[in-house]
């Protein structure tokens, strides 16, 4: 059963899951009990094309970022910022007019670091990028300092 993971962010101003950035994607992430994972679905737009019909690069990389910082909300109810990022582009993603699915799971958490693997599937369910990342951790007062560079 998938259940919507209401969004902690507190601006909504997101690229990629808020709902107040007018050129975002709007993202919604959910929660499968089953697989103990989060997962969204994403209908790649035209202008995202890298070379070819290819969904590009950046993009993607992207999408898995973000899934992995919901992903660890989910499992700590705190909010984390990435420290190291590993992406393998294993078959093209390309834009085809076809959802494409981002899913991501929690392999360990030790202290404030958490370790995550996130894949982006296309419709025919061919990984075509997988990631792993570490992320870490903050208290919420830290967090807020880090994202409106209280701490440049």
């Amino acid at each position: 059963m998938k259940v919507e993971i209401a969004n902690p962010y507190p601006d909504n101003n997101c690229f990629f899951c808020g709902s107040d950035n007018s050129e975002g994607l709007k993202l919604k992430f959910y929660w499968d009990e089953t697989k103990q994972e989060v997962y969204t679905e994403y209908l790649p737009a035209q202008y995202f094309i890298g070379q070819g019909k290819i969904l590009h690069g950046g993009i993607q990389m992207g999408l898995l970022d973000e899934i992995m910082g919901w992903t660890c909300y989910v499992f700590t109810k705190k909010m984390a910022v990435t420290s190291g990022l590993n992406i393998k582009f294993a078959k093209p993603a390309y834009v085809v007019g076809k959802k494409l699915k981002v899913t991501c799971h929690v392999l360990s958490k030790e202290g404030a670091k958490i370790k995550m693997v996130a894949e982006l599937v296309n419709n025919e369910k061919k990984i075509c990028t997988t990631a792993t990342g570490t992320y870490y951790i903050l208290e919420q007062d830290k967090y807020e300092a880090i994202i409106y560079g209280q701490l440049l």
